[in-house]
């Protein structure tokens, strides 16, 4: 199953690390810090040209690749839909 993150964007359930608000976690210079070196890295995807309100870390092991993705959807939308689709 696919977790549809905004605009034509989805991504398999089974990569989904976790799934954060950005107001909430922001404020911790730790946060901060990890999302700047993974935009450094080229590893931050915005998913729409909106103010994003959430992100959700993904990792493919077979790749051993990780996606951060900025999502305009709040994260209890994005937990919700990810929580259908394991109810299924």
């Amino acid at each position: 199953m696919y977790l549809h993150l905004g605009q034509n964007v989805v991504v398999p359930e089974r990569t989904v690390v976790g799934i954060f608000d950005l107001d909430n976690t922001t404020g911790s210079h730790i946060t901060r810090k990890y999302l700047s070196d993974a935009e450094k890295a080229g590893r931050v995807i915005s998913v729409s040209e909106e103010l994003p309100r959430s992100f959700v870390v993904c990792t493919d092991k077979a790749k051993s690749d990780m996606k951060i993705y900025l999502s305009q959807l709040s994260s209890q939308t994005l937990t919700k839909r990810l929580g259908s689709i394991l109810a299924e």
